[in-house]
């Protein structure tokens, strides 16, 4: 008798399922005109830019807000809101910004640069409580205000509107990268009326937000779909090709290549054992991402990570080849430090991540010897850490081997595997409630910085319990007195991860990789490494290609 695949039976009927229930609920899995569907694994958080963290939103919001400033395909900050370049003036500090007169909100309203006033100063306003306020420190008291020093409120905030058209900022020194941090998700302007008629609940509907973006949102069902239409409010819609851009969240890979099979998307993720299948299929579509992945140690929850042998033990204990190879398969790469590549140049033209040397690879020989070390200084022979990892199949399997790699390397050491959907696995970390995660991180603008900064004392990210006056020195150097020194700065910062990597606060396993299946039909989407992940305002659906061969069709 021939085995019975349950797997593909189960995956089967799981899709049968979801377009049954879709096509009740209109046209999710529609393809006609214009329409690009995409299954992704994780829901957004909110619709509220100041209070996002994740790149799932983030990637989002390039589609639906746009800034000053967007990224084209090479990462280079071009024009959105804004009319032109900025005017500096004061060595740099002082940037005077022009904003075009035909933007508007979804609901007819002008975008105007009071729109950015507000949006910022909320989300420095400690009352926000946003997790990413730091990335605004720059800008002139937005430190002060954020953190409640000095008596600064957001009115002190170093941006004012000059008048409807014109933005002035002020920041506490140079930037060279300030503009592509003005593409970011949390430099986005939000409609003050908008805000203030729905307080609390701004952003967490479609209809409780409006959007000046290429797209708006039509609808949000949370954890099962978000249904993108044109925004024909938008300045630029004429270079808008697509007319609805749908999203399905489906938790299950193997349910999302089913649906690539049947037409139902035109993108969606596949695992390791799906990549082989499709080797020479025109639809797989790999990149590496500049992301890397690792696993957070909680020192506060879990004592024991206290200890700095026992952090290494749990860093050197993985094969991170055999976890890309046998468990991913999508392109990712093993990885021992924390700033990814991809993500920034030295100044002689160096992948800034190449630089960096780290003692964390995988080495068990070496991890046993630590975790010796360990129980001696912690008078224990025997530890148990629960993993946090997400509630998807592909989720428990990561971690499932990360689990079986730490107890087989490390005598004594039990590892319970905990599964959380992405928004309470993030919300356990910001709240430090957990005891180890894996958790990731990817840049926010071109510079190691946007790694490094995550990880000094009190930043919102740094939900460790570690904390280093010498590495919190190093980057307030790099970020400060050296912005005009590009190679000392560097080498400063080099010197600051270095730091970091020897004292082993988190373990680095991994650089994500992104493996798809896409139809070869779909042109012009502009792929990110910072920010979001990518961005669909020239993206169009080429119909005269073969979807299955990914060559032009021939003329009857």
């Amino acid at each position: 008798m021939k085995k019975i695949n349950f797997k593909l039976i189960l995956g089967l009927i799981v899709m049968l399922l979801i377009l049954s229930a879709c096509s009740k609920s209109g046209g999710l899995y529609d393809d006609k005109g214009q329409t690009y569907r995409i299954a992704t694994s994780s829901d957004i958080n909110t619709l509220d830019s100041t209070l996002a963290t994740d790149t799932v939103s983030f990637t989002i919001y390039n589609q639906v807000f746009e800034g000053l400033y967007t990224l084209n395909g090479k990462d280079e900050a071009v024009p959105g809101v804004a009319k032109s370049e900025p005017k500096k003036t004061n060595g740099g500090k002082t940037w005077t910004i022009k904003l075009r007169k035909d933007a508007k909100w979804s609901n007819g309203d002008p975008v105007t640069a009071h729109d950015f006033v507000f949006a910022w100063r909320k989300a420095v306003d400690p009352a926000t409580a946003s997790e990413y306020a730091y990335i605004m420190y720059d800008i002139k008291n937005a430190e002060d205000i954020n953190l409640n020093k000095h008596d600064k409120k957001p009115k002190d905030l170093g941006v004012k509107a000059l008048d409807d058209y014109t933005l002035q900022i002020d920041l506490t020194k140079p930037i060279p990268y300030f503009k592509q941090m003005l593409a970011f998700g949390t430099f986005m302007p939000q409609n003050e009326k908008v805000v203030k008629k729905y307080g609390k609940s701004y952003g967490t509907t479609a209809d409780k937000t409006v959007y000046n973006g290429p797209f708006k949102i039509k609808k949000w069902a949370v954890e099962d779909k978000i249904m993108l239409t044109k925004n024909n409010d938008y300045w630029d819609k004429k270079s808008v090709k697509l007319d609805r851009v749908n999203y399905k969240i489906l938790k299950d890979t193997q349910a999302g290549a089913s649906l690539y099979e049947t037409g139902s998307v035109d993108v969606a993720g596949i695992t390791s054992e799906q990549v082989d299948k499709y080797k020479d299929s025109p639809a797989l579509f790999k990149r590496l991402l500049a992301s890397t992945f690792f696993l957070k140690m909680n020192e506060k929850q879990q004592p024991e990570f206290k200890n700095k042998d026992m952090r290494y033990a749990i860093a050197q204990a993985v094969n991170k080849k055999d976890y890309v190879n046998e468990v991913l398969g999508t392109g990712a790469k093993p990885f021992d430090g924390f700033t990814a590549k991809k993500t920034a140049k030295t100044p002689d033209g160096k992948d800034y991540a190449d630089t960096v040397k780290s003692p964390l690879k995988y080495n068990p020989k070496e991890a046993k010897e630590h975790l010796e070390k360990a129980k001696k200084a912690l008078g224990k022979d025997k530890f148990t850490f629960t993993l946090n990892t997400e509630d998807t199949p592909d989720s428990k399997i990561s971690a499932e081997f990360i689990k079986s790699q730490i107890e087989k390397n490390l005598p004594g050491v039990t590892v319970k595997v905990k599964q959380l959907p992405f928004k309470q696995r993030v919300q356990a970390e910001l709240t430090m409630n957990y005891s180890m995660s894996l958790s990731g991180w990817g840049p926010d603008y071109p510079d190691p910085i946007t790694f490094l900064d995550t990880m000094t004392t009190g930043n919102a990210q740094n939900n460790t319990g570690w904390g280093s006056k010498e590495y919190d020195n190093l980057l307030k150097k790099a970020n400060g007195e050296l912005l005009q020194n590009p190679k000392e700065r560097f080498a400063t910062m080099r010197e600051a991860e270095e730091l970091f990597l020897n004292d082993a606060p988190v373990a680095p396993i991994y650089q994500k990789g992104g493996a798809s299946l896409k139809n070869p039909q779909v042109k012009g989407i502009e792929y990110h490494q910072i920010g979001g992940d990518y961005s669909l305002k020239h993206a169009y659906i080429d119909k005269s290609i073969d979807r299955k061969t990914g060559e032009k069709k021939e003329k009857n």
